[in-house]
C-alpha cells in the first residue's frame, strides 16, 4: 500500500498523469413493476383478466395527481427505463388503453444539464423542469412543476426529488421526497420495483 502511494506521488511530482478507472455507474435499464409478485398457486380472480391496462393506466399512473399527494414514485406501476452514457428515459402508460394515447415519456440528461419534459395531460401541455446528478451509486433527479391552485387558479410551483438506486440487479428502489404544497406537509415515499423478464 505504501509503495503504491509513493509511486503515485512520484508520478504526480514528475507531471505524469495517472488514469485511474472511473467508478462504474448503475444501469437502470429494463422493464420494472412495483406490483406484488403473484403467488405461483394463486390464479387471477374472476373478472381480473384484461383489466391490467386500466390499472397501469389512468388509475395506476403517475402524472400531476400523483405528484400532489402520496402516490409512490409518481411513475406508475409498470415502467420502462432506457439508459445510455448521456441520458435516462422513463416511459409508462398513464392513460387507459381505450383512450388511444401514447405512453408518457420523461428524459433526463446524466451530465447534470437541466432538461424540460412536456406532456399533454388534461387541458393542455404540462412541463416539468429537472436536473439529474449522481450521488455515488444513486441517481438523484430534482424536478419542479407548476399547477393551478384549486381555489384561485393561480399558478403554484411544486418540487420533488426522486432518488434511484439498485438493491440488486433485479430490485430498484425509487425514493421520492415532495415539498409541502398548499399548506400540506412534506412527505417521502419509497417504492420498490422488481425487474420483469424480457417479454414478461
Amino acid at each position: 500500500m505504501r509503495r503504491t502511494a509513493a509511486w503515485l506521488g512520484a508520478l504526480a511530482i514528475s507531471g505524469v498523469v495517472v488514469a485511474l478507472p472511473a467508478q462504474s455507474r448503475p444501469d437502470f435499464s429494463g422493464r420494472w413493476t412495483s406490483a406484488p409478485e403473484p403467488a405461483a398457486d394463486a390464479p387471477p380472480a374472476a373478472g381480473e383478466r384484461g383489466r391490467g391496462a386500466a390499472r397501469g393506466g389512468r388509475r395506476g399512473g403517475g402524472g400531476r395527481a400523483a405528484r400532489a399527494g402520496d402516490m409512490g414514485s409518481g411513475w406508475g406501476t409498470v415502467i420502462t427505463i432506457t439508459q445510455d452514457a448521456r441520458r435516462l428515459t422513463v416511459e409508462y402508460a398513464f392513460f387507459a388503453r381505450g383512450d388511444l394515447q401514447p405512453p408518457l415519456r420523461y428524459t433526463y440528461a446524466l451530465d447534470g444539464t437541466p432538461t424540460t419534459n412536456a406532456v399533454t395531460m388534461g387541458r393542455g401541455v404540462q412541463e416539468e423542469r429537472s436536473r439529474a446528478t449522481w450521488d455515488g451509486g444513486s441517481l438523484v433527479i430534482t424536478s419542479t412543476y407548476t399547477f393551478a391552485h384549486p381555489e384561485t387558479g393561480e399558478p403554484v410551483e411544486g418540487t420533488l426529488t426522486r432518488t434511484l438506486s439498485l438493491e440488486s440487479p433485479t430490485t430498484m428502489v425509487v425514493e421520492v421526497s415532495r415539498a409541502g404544497v398548499l399548506g400540506g406537509p412534506p412527505n417521502t415515499t419509497r417504492t420498490v420495483y422488481r425487474k420483469l423478464a424480457e417479454g414478461g
